[in-house]
């Protein structure tokens, strides 16, 4: 299932960048978080800060945000830049994972390294016991080869739902999608109203190319997951992940049974 393949990046192929992080551009906001204008917020955003860096973007933020920013992991590069970017300048952001109870061997312990690299923790949603006892005893424990509705069913089980948890009480979530990452992610905004978790959606590094985004990683020394070096450049579930070939899609190994360039697990299908 793996594909022979050079280190998906080596250090010494990129220059070290400096990089700056600008204090947050205003110390207030007079744009208010409320439940009633938070969708009108999208709009105001992605004006003020379409030419922002996310360093200052996420610093503005969480200067008024009052805890209600929060960050989904799952430890991939993009994901490893922003946590960078949280953790040392020491922003008031939750940072969360989704821990399905099928994640690779090498993701728990990028895991494990980012809470030592930091000193800080990260927080951890597991699917409902019950609920994940009867799917597997009901159908099996890889139903989800069998049909686009069952590996839907295991992916809502498994992520959906705990991701709801996550995302009570919060106002902003931030993700690590890219443009570049799929055809379905290419004609995103910075700033998304999601509509059914009713929260602001920002990615800060929508624009960045995957070059910037190794370059980062490597001239911070920014601990990353050793699958990349092996052909994994999207990683999730360990039965539903494989190595991509030269020249495949960036995420042409998940879910590589399904012939389908868009393919998504569910939460973000309805970014826009």
């Amino acid at each position: 299932m793996g594909a022979s393949s050079p280190p998906y990046f080596r250090k010494q192929d990129y220059p070290p960048p400096v990089y700056h992080f600008p204090p947050p551009a205003h110390p207030a906001h007079s744009l208010i978080f409320s439940d009633m204008n938070l969708k009108d917020l999208c709009s105001a955003y992605n004006k003020k800060y379409r030419s922002a860096s996310p360093e200052t973007v996420l610093a503005d933020l969480a200067s008024v945000a009052d805890n209600g920013m929060t960050f989904s992991s799952s430890f991939g590069l993009e994901d490893q830049v922003i946590t960078d970017m949280i953790f040392s300048a020491g922003l008031q952001v939750e940072i969360f994972t989704l821990d399905t109870g099928r994640l690779f061997p090498e993701t728990y312990s990028t895991l494990q390294a980012t809470i030592e690299r930091y000193g800080k923790p990260v927080k951890v949603y597991f699917p409902d016991t019950s609920t994940v006892e009867e799917l597997v005893t009901l159908k099996g424990p890889l139903s989800f080869y069998e049909s686009k509705d069952n590996r839907m069913e295991c992916c809502r089980i498994r992520k959906v739902i705990p991701l709801r948890r996550a995302l009570i009480g919060k106002k902003i979530w931030i993700t690590g999608l890219r443009a570049g990452q799929s055809e379905n992610r290419k004609n995103l905004s910075l700033f998304i109203w999601d509509d059914t978790y009713k929260i602001i959606k920002y990615n800060p590094l929508l624009h960045w190319s995957l070059q910037e985004v190794q370059m980062y990683i490597s001239s911070r020394n920014v601990p990353y997951n050793p699958l990349h070096d092996r052909g994994f450049p999207s990683i999730g579930c360990q039965p539903c992940t494989r190595a991509v070939n030269e020249g495949e899609d960036f995420r042409a190994g998940r879910w590589w049974w399904e012939n389908n360039s868009s393919k998504e697990c569910g939460l973000h299908l309805t970014a826009r």
